[in-house]
């Protein structure tokens, strides 16, 4: 059984995650909680939301960060170019941060890491440029570590990321074509080597292929036990 040490974790489909603190902080990441996997009540299952973390430009992770921002007047952070371009959008409280930065939010530090993806969002059909996508670690108040990969391909960084930060948790891609699929995730899980982990952007369309089936086939003996597979909806704690 998980031991997250009072941290609690909700998958609303997709990469749309809400992670609630010990002390009661709400920490959505890649909030498009009103995507086709989303459960019809998303919205009323959020009552209170203090911080907003996005990996990176594509629509299917900033999602509803702008109306949500502006109706619980919570914090957005992302890289620089996503903060400024939340600003233009009339979110009130941004966050520019850079790869390899730290931001402390109250007791809760987020650290921003790199992921190999891109990141452009579009007004009309003119492509707006939004930086590098990122990935984020959230160390909470008690020390429990989450990882979120946002959208990803396998680059070295990954072994990097899981020597110097140790997250217990990590919430990775598995649908393949637009990120890692099944068989790059389980090799990403051994270079990371997680407590727990939870698979996340798959089923959404029909061309994301993985599944956590295939997925758990492909990871050893080791990690098949650390799997936590969510239904959108269901919080793990």
């Amino acid at each position: 059984m998980a031991r997250f040490n009072g941290v609690k974790v909700t998958w609303y489909g997709h990469s749309a995650f809400k992670l609630e603190s010990p002390h009661g902080k709400v920490i959505l990441i890649d909030p498009w909680i009103s995507n086709p996997e989303a459960p019809k009540n998303a919205r009323e299952m959020l009552d209170r939301v203090d911080l907003i973390l996005v990996t990176h430009g594509h629509g299917d992770h900033i999602g509803d960060a702008v109306s949500l921002a502006k109706e619980f007047d919570a914090t957005c952070v992302g890289i620089y170019e996503i903060a400024n371009y939340l600003s233009s959008k009339g979110v009130k409280n941004t966050l520019g941060m850079n790869i390899g930065g730290n931001y402390n939010f109250g007791d809760i530090k987020i650290s921003m890491v790199e992921a190999s993806h891109s990141s452009t969002a579009y007004e009309g059909n003119t492509p707006v440029p939004l930086g590098n996508p990122v990935g984020f670690v959230i160390t909470f108040e008690n020390g429990f570590k989450v990882y979120h990969m946002g959208d990803t391909g396998l680059f070295g960084g990954l072994s990097v990321i899981g020597e110097f930060y140790r997250p217990d948790l990590i919430l990775i891609p598995i649908g393949d074509l637009f990120t890692l699929g099944p068989e790059e995730a389980a090799y990403a899980v051994k270079l990371i080597r997680p407590e727990y982990i939870i698979p996340m952007h798959y089923k959404t369309f029909p061309p994301l292929t993985g599944t956590p089936e295939k997925f758990l086939e492909l990871l050893g003996k080791e990690y098949k036990d650390k799997v936590i597979v969510l239904k959108p909806g269901e919080t793990a704690e």
